[in-house]
């Protein structure tokens, strides 16, 4: 069973985003070594195309946006041993590199293994039981995409129905690349790896990590320790105001206590002073009595008094009536003597 060897390369672009591909990388591609070279679009110049040319004479290429002038098709399949490979540039997709997009037209050629580009960024993915990968840009030419591009390309060994898929990577920080090995066989939904790559992204990241995690700790010690002081300084706070409570509380009984003695000094004033009034009251009373009736009784002697003064008089008036009585009883005879006469 022979091996076939692919080489997927996207988005080289020069001299329009980049100036050449790195000279490890062409160290290592040399004519007569590459079985089939398939370019997902973006070629650049002429004397760039020459060059992919002479690396394999089974060349295959997709149109990208900047191949103006070049005669490929947007999309098309090639069968490599048991496998049927679609490829795209995938400036067609939208959003950028969006997986269900891409396995909407990768379901549309029918196809095992799914190659794409124009994101510049290097990803291997299994998707609905299919194998999707992106070789990134080889030039890490600038994208509108991505910040810092770096520069990879994917080598594929196929053998019947298994591949083994090789990611070139170059470091831009230590200049020297990184190879990464998984293996893949048809139809199984799984990649099994042999070799993995670390992007100098992740090995910040990692990094980051352990710092934010060393400072987290810190972060945490220091807390724990202000809590620490916080609590300490809480509980004196805590214990301040119970005393204060404790101060207010025997201020509030001394206050009722006060209160309270007061209220029955006044009470017993008050009973004192009405006790005494009391006694002063009735001698005061009886005074008025005694006043009044010696007022009474010399107001009857008045009455008395005026009444004797006043009967000789109602005597002689009466002496007085009784002898114009008789008086007009003696005229009366002799009118009626004189009369009969």
């Amino acid at each position: 069973m022979s091996t076939e060897l692919v080489l997927v390369i996207s988005d080289i672009s020069i001299p329009f985003k980049s100036s050449d591909i790195d000279s490890q990388f062409k160290s290592i591609l040399v004519p007569n070594k590459i079985n089939h070279l398939l370019c997902l679009g973006n070629i650049g110049n002429q004397d760039t195309l020459y060059w992919l040319q002479n690396l394999s004479s089974n060349f295959q290429a997709v149109k990208g946006e900047f191949d103006i002038d070049q005669n490929y098709p947007e999309k098309k399949t090639v069968q490599i041993g048991s496998f049927k490979i679609g490829m795209i540039h995938g400036h067609q997709v939208l959003p950028p590199g969006d997986i269900e997009a891409l396995a909407n037209i990768q379901r549309e050629l029918d196809c095992d293994i799914f190659l794409s580009g124009f994101t510049h960024k290097y990803n291997i993915k299994i998707y609905d039981n299919k194998l999707f990968l992106n070789p990134g840009s080889i030039t890490g030419s600038l994208s509108p995409l991505m910040e810092d591009c770096v520069p990879s390309f994917i080598l594929l060994a196929i053998s019947d129905d298994e591949l083994t898929i090789y990611s070139y990577i170059l470091n831009d920080k230590n200049d020297k690349f990184q190879v990464g090995q998984i293996e893949y066989k048809k139809g199984v939904n799984e990649l099994k790896i042999v070799k993995e790559i670390k992007f100098d992204d992740e090995e910040d990241e990692v990094d980051n990590k352990e710092n934010n995690k060393d400072e987290k700790n810190k972060d945490e010690i220091n807390k724990d320790e202000n809590n620490k002081e916080n609590n300490e300084e809480k509980k004196e706070e805590i214990k301040e105001e119970k005393k204060e409570e404790k101060k207010e509380e025997n201020n509030i009984e001394n206050k009722e206590e006060n209160i309270k003695e007061r209220s029955i000094e006044k009470n017993e004033n008050n009973i004192n002073n009405e006790s005494k009034n009391n006694i002063e009251e009735k001698p005061k009373e009886e005074n008025n009595i005694n006043i009044n009736n010696k007022e009474n009784s010399e107001q009857e002697s008045s009455t008395e008094g005026i009444i004797l003064e006043n009967k000789p008089q109602i005597q002689n008036v009466n002496q007085e009536v009784k002898e114009e009585e008789k008086k007009e009883i003696n005229e009366n005879e002799i009118k009626n003597d004189s009369i009969q006469e």
